[in-house]
């Protein structure tokens, strides 16, 4: 049986195992730790993205969206819901959205605006995923998509609207 290696048999020393966290170095959950759901949102806000900047019809998205590699890993009902809820009620959710803006709509990045409408949407649609999971997988796509600090807008604009869009649930927090 042979000695584990140390410095003094070798010269140098090997950095300590890492622990294993789920975490890409930047912070952003490696893809095998993702859940259906996720992967979901993730989908919705590539073909949102698509919707705001290209103007592409929600089928043609669609379809586009389902032929991408690991869409078979991701909830297609989440993303089905989430994708047209979103395109058909995006006057809406932006009327939400506009007053905890500190620019025009037509100033903030597709992607922040894409993941504040999935955020808002789910808020409003989707009780069964508890508010701060919401904010929290809206901040994770904006880490991961979005600008530097691009998580930062959209934990504040979906932060202030949660307390109006989920008021017992937040409250029950507090």
């Amino acid at each position: 049986m042979s000695e584990p290696t140390t410095p003094s048999s070798t010269g140098t020393a090997r950095p300590p195992k890492q622990p294993r966290t789920g975490l890409k170095s930047n912070g952003v959950r490696k893809a095998a730790s993702k859940s259906n759901r996720s992967r979901a949102r993730e989908f919705a806000l590539q073909a949102l993205y698509q919707h705001i900047v290209g103007g592409n019809e929600a089928a043609a998205i669609d379809a586009f969206t389902r032929d991408l590699a690991g869409f078979h890993k991701a909830d297609a009902a989440h993303y089905d819901a989430v994708l047209h809820g979103c395109i058909d009620a995006a006057a809406d959710l932006d009327a939400l959205i506009t007053p905890l803006l500190d620019r025009k709509m037509a100033e903030i990045s597709p992607i922040e605006r894409a993941t504040m409408w999935i955020g808002v949407y789910e808020f409003q649609h989707c009780l069964d995923v508890p508010w701060r999971v919401v904010l929290n997988e809206c901040i994770e796509l904006a880490k991961e998509f979005g600008g530097t600090d691009g998580h930062k807008y959209v934990n504040a604009v979906l932060n202030g609207l949660a307390p109006r869009l989920r008021a017992a649930e937040v409250a029950a927090d507090k």
